[in-house]
């Protein structure tokens, strides 16, 4: 019993656990762990154009007609426009260049839209708020941009941005931020009566009537809603949000400023730039240059407020989680598997040195040559992933049925198709890595082969 402990088999079970432990590590990588606090709501599918009230009906003149227009005049604005810039900062930007401003208003129909594009003696086309001309278009990337382009219809920026570029100019100075004014006192006791009242303010002008008569978005309390239409640019814009957040203690606060939403009240600083910066950051192009009502506008925003706080980023505990062994023991299984293949390659080699040992005719190399494809198979194992990961474990078992081959006395010629099976699986693995240099016949050169 003494002599068989004394035999292969100490390095066939190291063999054993380093191929396993390795398995379950390459098995463990695609373990994954999702959370979630609760269901949030589906988003909607898309729908057809003009099915969400977003046309607003207008129509334009022919092309020739247009084109006609835009020869004669270097802006010329169609009625129902709501664009507007600043004069001088858009005269600097133009310079002395002939450029030619058509402005559209939003909500144009697929034809009506072609016809607009179809001026090509127009520089700029202003649809809505929003602005190309050439290859280019110009679009706002910041909430401050937002916050004039959607709630007085300002396209400054994007006008001398877009007008620069075309000039192959240097971009200017972005404009600066939008003025803001504390409401008058009658101003928040018209809004604040009314909500005291209703729940909600329309002011006139604004299209907003039908309120959504609850929303989880809040954590189930209702908001108040003020709804404003687009104001007058080149005004400070009234800051209802926070008088009101103070007049209503704990409630939340919406305000629309035409297609600009605010909130203020509980939890504002946790979520609210988040919540504008991925709803404008994904629709403002659609808003600039569609109609939507202010109803559709306030749903999708508070659908968009509602996802992001189900998803459990700001203010709430984790949720429990069972204790996982193997999450625990993961980061030791490199350890063991390098542990465990040192000691098959000390043995191993202690078999090959060792004075006596008789060896069958024509199997001097073999030992060699298993020592050295098993030191590289343990190189390469810390580099694999996918493919080269199969390949690898497929030249790993070609390799311990070799050992065991070769341990059992089994016919040389056997052993060695075992070992040539495993240098392709090796190769294979080599190559998938991109790395020449742990291809076995470059690998073994120096080596015993």
């Amino acid at each position: 019993m003494a002599e068989r402990l004394r035999g292969p088999w100490p390095r066939w079970i190291l063999l054993a656990v380093a191929v396993a432990v390795l398995v379950a590590f390459i098995l463990a990588q695609r373990q994954s762990a999702q959370v979630s606090y609760a269901q949030a709501p589906a988003a909607a599918d898309s729908i057809p154009e003009g099915s969400a009230g977003e046309l607003s009906g207008a129509t334009v003149p022919t092309a020739q007609q247009l084109t006609a227009m835009v020869k004669t005049n270097p802006v010329v604005r169609l009625p129902g426009s709501i664009a507007t810039w600043d004069e001088r900062p858009v005269r600097a930007a133009i310079g002395t260049a002939d450029v030619r401003i058509l402005v559209a208003p939003p909500g144009l129909a697929e034809d009506a839209r072609d016809r607009l594009r179809q001026v090509d003696a127009a520089t700029v086309r202003v649809l809505g708020t929003e602005v190309t001309g050439g290859a280019y278009q110009a679009s706002a990337d910041r909430a401050s941009e937002w916050q004039r382009q959607f709630a007085t219809g300002d396209v400054t920026g994007p006008l001398t941005t877009l007008i620069a570029a075309l000039n192959h100019q240097p971009s200017p100075a972005d404009p600066p931020a939008l003025a803001r004014r504390d409401p008058t006192p009658a101003e928040l006791a018209t809004v604040t009566g009314e909500l005291r009242r209703a729940g909600h303010y329309t002011a006139p002008g604004a299209s907003l009537t039908d309120f959504p008569g609850s929303t989880p978005a809040f954590g189930g309390t209702q908001p108040l809603y003020v709804a404003l239409p687009q104001q007058p640019a080149g005004q400070p814009l009234v800051h209802y949000g926070p008088a009101l957040a103070a007049a209503f203690p704990g409630r939340p606060v919406v305000v629309l400023y035409g297609s600009w939403i605010e909130y203020d009240g509980p939890a504002a600083a946790e979520f609210a730039e988040v919540a504008t910066a991925s709803f404008y950051g994904q629709f403002a192009d659609r808003l600039s240059r569609y109609a939507y009502p202010q109803g559709n506008v306030l749903g999708a925003y508070l659908d968009r407020v509602t996802a992001i706080r189900y998803a459990g980023l700001f203010d709430r505990p984790l949720p429990y989680t069972p204790f996982d062994p193997l999450r625990v023991a993961l980061p030791a299984l490199p350890w063991i598997f390098a542990a465990c293949a040192l000691g098959f390659l000390v043995l191993s080699a202690r078999a090959v040195l060792r004075p006596g040992r008789r060896a069958l005719p024509g199997r001097s190399a073999v030992p060699g040559r298993l020592a050295g494809l098993t030191a590289l198979a343990v190189e390469v194992s810390g580099l694999t992933d996918g493919p080269s990961a199969a390949s690898l474990t497929r030249g790993i078992t070609q390799l311990t049925a070799a050992r065991e081959a070769f341990g059992e006395r089994l016919p040389d010629k056997h052993v060695r198709g075992l070992l040539d099976a495993a240098e392709a699986e090796l190769d294979t693995t080599a190559k998938l890595l991109g790395r020449p240099d742990y291809r076995p016949a470059m690998y073994l050169q120096g080596r015993l082969v």
